[in-house]
């Protein structure tokens, strides 16, 4: 037997039993996808989006607690994702701050009239750029959602009036705490006022 057929032998063999093992080690997420196309397949629209969302949920509530985006923002933000980036982070004195937060990996409960919900706070510490605490305001947010489904995007924003603050620079450093799964994770916005002369 030469080399090269034990190889190529060895590499179908491999291949083989990973195929076999990929459904059993693919969680959620791979389980909503099979599902989603099957469903596709048989012209179930509707079906397939649902079993995706929700593998994409269940997916969701197993990654650690996460800010994936969190940015300073000109207005309001109108929905998740639909928002106007501050070009640079630096704002006039009087300037009021206004930060996009999503968050991801929280964990869902069952609330009143068969929904689901979800809790987080956020703590504020305002720091200058030598890193000493000038504010800090614990469940400076407190935000519930309540929905029909565990959902996946979740945002919110944090509007911080640092009014008589000095020109210079700062950090805003945000903490997100899951109320529900009793866990944490922070996130720093250095920025920097200016005077509006």
């Amino acid at each position: 037997m030469s080399l090269k057929y034990q190889a190529r032998s060895l590499t179908a063999t491999v291949l083989a039993a990973w195929l076999v093992a990929a459904p059993a080690l693919g969680g959620p997420l791979l389980d909503a996808a099979i599902e989603a196309e099957r469903l596709a397949a048989q012209n179930d629209a509707r079906g397939a989006f649902e079993a995706i969302r929700s593998g994409l949920a269940a997916f969701s509530q197993s990654l650690p607690l996460t800010v994936p985006r969190a940015l300073f923002v000109t207005e309001v933000p109108k929905a998740y994702r639909a928002y106007a980036p501050k070009a640079e982070p630096v704002f006039l004195t009087g300037e009021k701050l206004i930060t996009y937060v999503e968050v991801t990996g929280l964990k869902w409960q069952p609330a009143d009239g068969e929904q689901r919900q979800s809790h987080f706070t956020v703590d504020l510490e305002l720091m200058d750029d030598e890193g000493k605490t000038l504010a800090l305001q614990k469940e400076f947010g407190n935000f519930t959602f309540t929905s029909h489904s565990d959902a996946v995007e979740v945002y919110t924003h944090l509007t911080l009036d640092v009014a008589g603050a000095k020109p210079g620079g700062y950090v805003l450093h945000y903490t997100i705490n899951d109320v529900i799964a009793e866990r944490s994770t922070p996130f720093e916005l250095p920025f920097t006022l200016k005077d509006k002369s």
